[in-house]
């Protein structure tokens, strides 16, 4: 409730009126839906045969059989994992960086007190990549010193 009193205003809505072209079109549009409509379905019908069979490939069939039939302590390991990255989010008030750091970082330190052995793989990807990265980013950066 407003303390101060406010004169009731009267305001009205008024449509602009459609023009030549927009009433050619809206007829166009009605005329056409039975097709178009039947075009779509026809669309849809034949999308769905090919997402099946490509949804049938090895690898999502084996992702699916693996969810079916986890390995025992899986779904823990999995809400661990994922509680981890909540708790990340939680931390990670202000910076926009820290919502991308922290939860990815306790994710992957989750992730990697359950399975040390993947974790040590990818450790060693990762470092590899990150040295040719470095290594390129300082040889450009020593080109451009030594034009100036």
């Amino acid at each position: 409730l407003s303390l101060y009193s406010s004169p009731a205003r009267e305001t009205k809505y008024v449509e602009n009126p459609q023009t030549q072209l927009e009433e050619g079109v809206s007829h166009l549009r009605h005329v056409m839906e039975p097709y178009t409509a039947w075009c779509q379905s026809e669309l849809i019908d034949s999308s769905k045969v090919k997402v099946d069979s490509s949804l049938c490939s090895d690898f999502f069939s084996e992702g699916c059989e693996f969810l079916q039939n986890p390995p025992a302590g899986f779904y823990p390991r999995l809400g661990v994992i994922g509680f981890a990255g909540i708790v990340g989010l939680f931390l990670a008030r202000g910076s926009k960086i820290k919502k991308l750091v922290y939860p990815a970082g306790l994710m992957g330190i989750g992730a990697s007190m359950y399975y040390p052995q993947q974790a040590v793989a990818i450790a060693k990807v990762a470092g590899t990549h990150l040295y040719d990265w470095s290594l390129q980013g300082y040889i450009a950066v020593e080109s451009l010193w030594k034009d100036n």
